[in-house]
C-alpha cells in the first residue's frame, strides 16, 4: 500500500452509517400482504457492517421499480444520517433488473475498478458465470453508493474483500 493510500486511510473516519436497500418484488410483496420474509443477504450485510463497526440508520426491502429506487435513493442521497449506500439485488440482466439503471444517472463518478475487480474475484469462485454480474460502484451528493449481487456468496464476497476494506477512503475522497 503506498504511503499517500496509508495516510488517508488513517484520517478517514473509522465509523460510517449505511442505509441498505435490498431490490426484490417477491419480498417486498411478501412482507406488505403481512408475510414472514427471510432477507439472509441483508441480514449478511447488516451483520457484516457492524461486525466492522459501522452503523445502520435504516434498511429497507423495495420492489425491482424504477421509481421506488430512485426515490429511496435520492432520500438517502439528502440525509445526513447516511455516508454510504448498499443497494442488493437487481444487478443480473433479467429484464426486471433495473437497479443499475436507475441508479447510474444519479451517480457523479463511477468507480469502474468496483466491478471489474468484484467478477474477477466472483470468476475465481464461480468461473464464467461471473460475466452475468452487473455490480458497479459509484459517489454522488459526498456519499459512496455501492449495487451488489442478491447472492449470500456475493454479498460476503463485496463487502469483506472490497467495500469494507475501502469505505471510508472512498467517502474521504468523496466528501473532498
Amino acid at each position: 500500500m503506498s504511503e499517500s493510500t496509508k495516510k488517508h486511510k488513517a484520517e478517514a473516519l473509522k465509523t460510517l452509517k449505511f442505509a441498505v436497500f435490498i431490490c426484490s418484488t417477491s419480498r417486498h410483496r411478501r412482507l406488505t400482504q403481512g408475510e414472514h420474509v427471510e432477507d439472509v443477504s441483508g441480514d449478511l450485510i447488516e451483520s457484516l457492517l457492524k461486525k466492522a463497526g459501522h452503523a445502520v440508520s435504516f434498511r429497507r426491502i423495495i420492489p425491482d421499480d424504477r421509481a421506488l429506487i430512485k426515490d429511496s435513493l435520492q432520500r438517502a442521497l439528502a440525509s445526513a444520517n447516511v455516508d454510504a449506500i448498499v443497494l442488493c439485488g437487481g444487478t443480473g440482466i433479467a429484464s426486471s433488473d433495473v437497479t443499475i439503471e436507475t441508479l447510474s444517472p444519479l451517480l457523479e463518478k463511477t468507480l469502474h475498478g468496483f466491478g471489474e475487480i468484484f467478477r474477477r474475484l466472483s470468476f475465481d469462485e464461480i468461473g464464467s458465470a461471473a460475466v452475468l454480474s452487473r455490480a458497479v460502484a459509484g459517489v454522488a451528493k459526498g456519499k459512496a453508493i455501492f449495487c451488489i449481487p442478491g447472492s449470500p456468496d456475493a454479498v460476503k464476497l463485496c463487502l469483506e474483500k472490497l467495500i469494507l476494506p475501502e469505505i471510508a477512503h472512498i467517502v474521504k475522497h468523496a466528501r473532498e
